[in-house]
């Protein structure tokens, strides 16, 4: 077997990343030891997270080492294997390494086998069918509670995570709001389903635009951006609303300098409930997860909205774009 590509980290980032701080190098094939398997990457996803694990300070998973590759979300066969319940010929979803190949053991971050549906693109289980679908899943029910007849916001609603919980918030007979920035992802959100798309760079006050849009106020607030959409957010929120918290891309490039939130006490005022989380510090659910995401795809419910590059290569500059706020949907590089 011969030597095997992956993509490295040169320098750490200041700020947005750019080409010089990757590069694409070679490495020898990994051999599994006892218990582990060898994998090959089939599909990769770029995540704003992995801009976290980019800096020098803790995140919720170890820094990268300088030289050594980037950790990102994989979709990927199981070629070879010394563990006998994960077969070669399996289909698994895993945190791994932006390599052609890599070994991991039963014990790795996230992993899960993928029962690919006839015909379905494998790219989607990445996406809406995957990770990004159990997020939003999670996010909106599990910690959001929403229920039928509530109103949900939802920030970054052109974004893979934020396109997901539009879909799934109007499946579950919810009045949907989605946050987008710019003209043209707006009328995405729309057309996805929402009720109202708000273009946040052409409103000169967003927290009264959101007001209009929900006179009544927000049970439920979907954040992704964190900064000063969730500071615009959190006086207008209903009394016992819920706010879950994804993410916060709005300061993932620039760590060192985050966003005071002026706004806070409103948690007292509404009594809310503002809450972090991790998709996968919820395994009691995802088989519920899964069915729902499953079945809403199939019945044409839940359209994955995807943008889609092919080769290990291309990794650098899809993530590149994903985090200077080009891309819509979820961001993904076939290998």
């Amino acid at each position: 077997m011969g030597d095997i590509r992956q993509i490295v980290l040169t320098r750490r980032p200041t700020g947005a990343p750019v080409p010089e701080d990757f590069a694409l190098a070679s490495a020898p094939m990994p051999r599994p030891g006892p218990g582990e398997m060898l994998v090959r990457m089939r599909v990769c996803s770029c995540d704003p997270a992995i801009r976290g694990f980019l800096d020098d300070r803790p995140s919720y998973l170890p820094p990268v080492a300088l030289g050594a590759p980037i950790n990102g979300m994989s979709l990927g066969e199981i070629v070879e294997s010394n563990n006998p319940d994960w077969p070669v010929g399996t289909l698994v979803r895993t945190m791994a390494t932006w390599s052609e190949y890599y070994v991991i053991g039963a014990d790795a971050l996230g992993l899960e086998k993928v029962n690919a549906a006839p015909g379905v693109p494998l790219q989607h289980y990445m996406g809406a069918l995957g990770p990004v679908g159990l997020t939003a899943w999670v996010g909106l029910f599990e910690i959001g509670k929403a229920k039928p007849g509530e109103t949900v916001v939802v920030s970054a609603a052109a974004g893979a995570t934020g396109s997901t919980v539009v879909q799934l918030a109007k499946a579950a007979g919810c009045r949907v709001i989605g946050l987008a920035g710019g003209p043209a992802k707006a009328q995405i959100v729309r057309d996805l389903g929402a009720d109202i798309a708000i273009d946040y760079k052409s409103v000169p006050d967003l927290a009264a635009a959101i007001h209009e849009a929900a006179p009544e106020g927000v049970d439920v607030y979907f954040d992704n951006v964190g900064g000063e959409t969730l500071d615009a957010i959190l006086p207008l929120m209903r009394l016992h609303g819920r706010v879950a918290v994804c993410g916060m891309i709005a300061q993932y490039n620039d760590a060192d300098n985050p966003h005071g939130n002026r706004n806070l006490w409103q948690l007292v005022v509404n009594r809310l409930n503002m809450r972090g989380f991790i998709t996968y510090d919820h395994p009691e659910v995802l088989g519920e997860a899964q069915a729902m995401l499953d079945s809403l795809f199939a019945s044409g419910g839940l359209k994955p909205l995807e943008n889609v590059r092919e080769g290990l290569e291309k990794l650098p500059e899809a993530f590149i774009e994903l985090m200077s706020g080009k891309t819509t949907g979820k961001t993904l590089v076939l290998i």
